[in-house]
Parts: structure tokens; C-alpha cells; sequence
């Protein structure tokens, strides 16, 4: 029998990523502060691992000015959706393997 736990992306076991992806997968662009707020994480640690995701191409980042103020927001991509599903499905199969 194959084990479940070997499918499950590295890069989503944070805690953190996996909130950050479970809120962007909504289809929904969010700014730094409104994802900080949403989960209530620190600037440093948001930054950390924002940093992460998007290296993995995970999320994209669009930057803008609004009213002469910097707006960073976050989307998730099309890699990061399908690693998110990969994930969530892998979780399940691990509870499925456990009843």
C-alpha cells in the first residue's frame, strides 16, 4: 500500500502557506494588509513566506501605487491552485487511510 504522506507538498505543511493559498484560492487578489489582518500574522512572517510561494510560482505578485501609497497584491496562479488540490487531496487520502 502506498503512502499517502509522500504526496503531500512540502512547500503547504506550514501552517501559514496553507492559509495564505486556502484564502487566495478564492479567485480573489489580496493586499499585504488585508492578508495580514485575515491571519493575523506578523509583517516579517507574512513577508517570509509570501517570499516562498512566490518563488514557487504559487502566487503572482502585482505592484501599484494607490493614492501615491505602494499596494502590493497576491494572487494565487494556476500552479499553485492545481498544488493546492494535489494537497487537499493528499490530506484526504491520509484520513481516508486512517478510519
Amino acid at each position: 500500500m502506498k503512502n499517502p504522506f509522500e504526496n503531500l507538498d512540502k512547500m503547504l505543511e506550514h501552517r501559514t502557506r496553507l492559509q495564505i493559498m486556502s484564502v487566495l484560492v478564492t479567485d480573489s487578489a489580496f493586499d499585504f494588509n488585508t492578508l495580514k489582518e485575515t491571519l493575523g500574522v506578523t509583517d516579517g512572517n507574512l513577508a517570509s513566506h509570501i517570499k516562498a510561494l512566490e518563488k514557487e510560482k504559487y502566487i503572482s505578485v502585482t505592484k501599484s501605487f494607490v493614492d501615491r501609497k505602494p499596494n502590493t497584491k497576491y494572487k494565487i496562479t494556476e500552479r499553485g491552485r492545481t498544488a493546492f488540490r494535489k494537497h487537499l487531496d493528499a490530506l484526504e487520502a491520509v484520513v481516508k487511510q486512517q478510519k
